[in-house]
């Protein structure tokens, strides 16, 4: 499980070593925000949206690309249709959620392909916010 920041920027020694990772996005955007998730007033800063969130995800797909293994998300992100495609486009191979999200999910990740995955993912890269992210990635 690649639930810490250090975990994500050391993803290429961690693949070396295992058959495949799970990033638990939750986990993850909780300890590089240094924000409960549950605490008022910093919990939106765990938005899987947020920039910085999904460079430290593009990390571990190019790892996982490097290495030819499996990187996979879980949590709250896999259940969003756009930002599905955001992580197929960072190099993520699957993505659990729950059952009620499959089929949505599903259909956007099969209206789209790899090349605008990428594009969606690079668009939500360059932003500096959640907010924004999301806009630039769903044109």
């Amino acid at each position: 499980m690649i639930e810490v920041p250090a975990a994500a920027l050391s993803a290429r020694e961690v693949l070396d070593a295992v058959n495949f990772v799970s990033v638990g996005t939750n986990d993850l955007a909780q300890y590089t925000f240094a924000a409960d998730r549950q605490l008022g007033a910093v919990a939106t800063l765990n938005d899987p949206w947020q920039p910085a969130l999904l460079r430290l995800i593009g990390m571990v797909g190019e790892a996982a690309k490097a290495t030819g293994k499996p990187a996979g998300v879980c949590g709250e992100a896999a259940s969003d249709p756009n930002l599905a495609r955001v992580l197929a486009g960072l190099g993520v191979t699957s993505l659990s959620m729950n059952a009620a999200s499959v089929r949505a999910v599903g259909a956007a990740l099969a209206g789209a392909t790899l090349a605008d995955c990428e594009r969606a993912a690079q668009a939500a890269l360059d932003t500096s916010s959640a907010g924004a992210a999301r806009t630039a990635a769903s044109r």
